[in-house]
């Protein structure tokens, strides 16, 4: 098995700490290691280096090989700019191809979740190893413990063998009604965003589905063969479309693996509260603190804090910027990156 990390994400919902120069794969949000850093330790017992790669961005290349060192630079796969996973994957597997066989299994991650059960993480990779060399395409849902609302769902069918079950269909983000229906009925999972294939079954996959993406793939390769590096012109002609989207709901086996592994996407500033350690009151402070009367409340600075009848708030301070939302709104972060893009406040972004 070979990995591929997707890590060209910019991060926008953990404004103000991920910025354009440095975004939320990068920080120590998790640990005292950068989330890319984690996802490659946990890879590590089970996939060598040399098997691991990484997709991002040009501009953030150079950060790879920084919080990477141990990492050939052959292992950085460079879009021109970030686009969208389809075609992320899809120049990640023409890359691949040079340099693996098609009957290759391959594990593809994003670069900024949180796992904490690394055992059952490594068990759920060799169960989808083995049943991808069937020629399906797999992913990853996470059981659920409670209706959230800021996953997408996968309903899973028919099971083919122990754990492992025919995808009915992709779900959307769902209200809360709908999330509690999809809890009691039992055969609905979070949508983790990890998958595994082989390199020739994700090929013929978007061969079928998406045809016109194979086609400027074969083009960029055949440009890479005459040693030429400059593929933007032709990439910026890939549609700008998730793999869910191209290829998962498209595609005709597929399959999911329910996993339990303490699992997080980390994707807002609450979803980091929900992980992060607290004290008697629900809250959690960063620095010094003094709390009265205030409850559930997460704040991330490196200064003495008091907080003085405020409940469930998150607060990111930062030299030049500061965040006060209240937990539940904190998705709307991106609105403020948003704001700050259309006044051309590169300083802040």
């Amino acid at each position: 098995m070979i990995a591929l990390i997707m890590a060209g994400g910019s991060g926008t919902r953990f404004w103000p700490a991920s910025r354009a120069a440095n975004p939320k794969q990068f920080l120590q949000i998790a640990g005292k290691r950068s989330m890319l850093q984690l996802t490659v330790d946990r890879l590590l017992p089970i996939i060598p280096i040399h098997d691991i790669y990484i997709v991002t961005a040009a501009s953030q290349a150079d950060l790879v090989r920084l919080h990477l060192p141990a990492l050939s630079s052959h292992n950085i796969i460079i879009e021109p700019f970030g686009m969208n996973t389809a075609p992320c994957i899809a120049l990640s597997v023409e890359y691949l191809k040079q340099h693996y066989s098609l009957d290759t299994t391959m594990i593809v991650l994003p670069a900024d979740h949180v796992i904490r059960d690394v055992q059952a993480f490594h068990s759920s990779l060799q169960r989808a190893e083995q049943a991808a060399q069937d020629g399906a395409l797999l992913t990853f849902g996470i059981v659920p413990d409670y209706p959230a609302t800021g996953y997408g769902y996968i309903e899973a069918g028919t099971e083919r063998q122990k754990g492992l079950y025919e995808v009915d269909r992709f779900k959307e983000k769902p209200d809360r009604p709908t999330a509690e229906g999809f809890l009691r009925q039992g055969n609905f999972f979070w949508n983790s965003g990890m998958f595994c294939w082989s390199i020739e079954a994700i090929s013929a996959a978007f061969s079928e589905h998406l045809p016109g993406v194979s086609e400027i793939t074969s083009r960029i390769a055949e440009l890479w063969k005459r040693g030429n590096q400059d593929i933007g012109e032709m990439y910026q002609q890939m549609p700008r479309i998730p793999i869910d989207i191209g290829i998962m709901e498209k595609a005709s086996k597929r399959l999911v693996i329910p996993v339990e592994l303490g699992w997080s996407d980390v994707g807002s500033w609450k979803a980091l509260s929900d992980i992060s350690p607290h004290d008697e009151y629900g809250n959690y402070v960063s620095a010094e603190y003094l709390a009265l009367d205030a409850t559930g409340n997460f704040v991330h600075t490196d200064k003495f804090t008091a907080l003085i009848g405020v409940h469930d708030l998150c607060v990111i301070v930062r030299e030049d910027a500061i965040l006060v939302c209240p937990k539940e709104r904190s998705e709307e972060v991106k609105k403020v990156v948003e704001h700050l893009q259309q006044k051309k406040m590169e300083q802040l972004l």
